[in-house]
């Protein structure tokens, strides 16, 4: 340990040349007061941030783990869907990618893929995002799918299957409540309140964040669950923009009740040719 104490007490370099011969599992206590990148021989790479203090685990070489106590939960919105294109309300009705949707897909994944690892996939069970994620997966490793159907988009009661501009006449009294800023207002039909929705998917991603503590996760969902999401980060903010298809939308969720949008709305990974700048969904009239 004097040996320690002294590499400490020196400059960076002499730090950086001990760090990178250790290979004992132990851990190590460091408080900074400048950024510094720690690049460790068969070890975990880790930054370890301005005057804040972390624990690095010197022989886990495991780059998926991020800061614990946190989890960053990487959302993406699924694919195009021919009915997205329609301007047709999904909900819970099961319907498959189109071929953007797919090739959507695959830009996501390719950029997934050359990110720091990934620890799990989860993915809502209608096939719309469970084939998405499962073109994610297919690039990043191979990773088994974790289906749950608490990730599944809004039920929107009579309103699945209809086409958005002609609701209104169909089924009037669905489309109000559809349209409703009460958030406790259910959608005829056997649909959800808003507050239903919230409650749902924001445990869920709680028990995915708590299982996945300091670790990188990515979550294939909906428009609706994405923006309840964002409302649980941000309760006084509305989301910035829709969210469009294969949009990468980060979380930082610790143990408390903090959580923090680290990112929003992220279609970096796409091209003008590649997305509807004026898709249908990932506003107020997701489904």
């Amino acid at each position: 340990m004097s040996v320690l104490r002294g590499a400490l007490e020196n400059d960076r370099a002499t730090l950086l040349c001990f760090l990178a011969r250790i290979q004992l599992p132990v851990r190590l206590k460091f408080s900074v007061t400048n950024s510094i990148f720690l690049g460790l021989k068969a070890t975990h790479f880790s930054t370890l941030t301005c005057r804040t203090t972390y624990l690095v685990k010197m022989a886990d070489s495991n780059p998926s783990v991020v800061h614990p106590p946190y989890s960053e939960i990487i959302v993406v919105r699924h694919g195009e869907t021919l009915w997205n294109v329609d301007g047709r309300l999904q909900g819970h009705l099961d319907v498959e990618l189109n071929e953007v949707g797919r090739q959507q897909a695959a830009l996501v994944a390719d950029r997934l893929s050359k990110e720091p690892k990934i620890s799990a996939i989860y993915s809502s069970d209608l096939k719309r995002a469970s084939e998405t994620a499962e073109i994610i997966a297919a690039r990043c490793g191979g990773l088994e799918v974790i289906e749950d159907e608490n990730l599944r988009e809004r039920h929107l009661g009579d309103l699945q299957g209809l086409v958005l501009h002609e609701a209104a006449k169909v089924s009037p009294e669905a489309y109000q409540a559809f349209l409703s800023r009460q958030t406790a207002q259910h959608i005829p039909g056997g649909g959800e309140s808003l507050d239903q929705l919230y409650q749902r998917c924001t445990s869920c991603l709680q028990k995915i964040a708590k299982k996945h503590k300091g670790e990188r996760v990515v979550v294939v969902t909906h428009g609706g669950v994405i923006r309840a999401l964002y409302r649980r980060a941000c309760p006084n903010k509305k989301p910035p923009g829709k969210v469009l298809n294969t949009s990468i939308n980060i979380f930082i969720i610790p143990d408390g009740n903090k959580w923090t949008a680290k990112t929003w709305g992220d279609v970096s990974h796409l091209n003008q040719t590649q997305f509807l700048e004026s898709g249908f969904g990932g506003d107020r009239t997701s489904g």
